[in-house]
């Protein structure tokens, strides 16, 4: 894991606060060949993973306190939520020696299934309404997609409350 970002959102929708942290290389780690030719195809940002780069030995305990500040109990939403929450547990877990999420985690992309009422593999984002999406830019940067995916989560949040309400349309 070269960087992440959180970005925590009231039941509401309103951006609490964030999180954010590039990381040090581990040592004896490798690069997949497969991941080192989406950052070529992405060099700006690569080029933001590298930047004041922490210890995880220092950011993840950080990022732990961070979280139990946060209201309530903490849930890891994510797209895909088994490929970004695998890392970042195990990271907690080995530098922070616990994980304030627990093992709660929620995947945007199987919600949106269940709302969409398509098949897993057709619930990506080119599918998603645009109106769950808005407009903020895609920029592969840890915290701009924590926030994006965050804000989608949020809008898919209210308009199924809405429907169960008879509010929405």
């Amino acid at each position: 894991m070269l960087s992440f970002g959180s970005a925590a959102f009231d039941a509401n929708g309103r951006l609490l606060s964030t999180f954010a942290a590039n990381l040090e290389l581990l040592e004896g780690a490798a690069s997949s060949p497969a991941t080192m030719e989406f950052w070529k195809a992405n060099p700006a940002a690569w080029n933001a993973t590298r930047v004041d780069c922490q210890a995880p030995s220092i950011a993840m305990p950080a990022y732990s306190a961070w979280l139990k500040t946060l209201p309530g109990k903490s849930v890891f939403v994510g797209y895909p939520a088994a490929f970004d929450f695998m890392f970042v547990y195990w990271y907690l877990m080995r530098f922070a020696g616990e994980s304030p999420f627990s093992h709660s985690a929620l995947d945007i992309k199987t919600y949106a299934m269940a709302m969409l009422r398509l098949p897993y593999r057709q619930s990506t984002k080119r599918n998603m309404p645009r109106r769950w999406k808005g407009d903020l830019p895609h920029t592969h940067v840890a915290l701009d997609d924590a926030i994006e995916q965050g804000r989608i989560f949020c809008m898919m949040l209210e308009e199924n409350r809405s429907s169960a309400t008879g509010d929405g349309t």
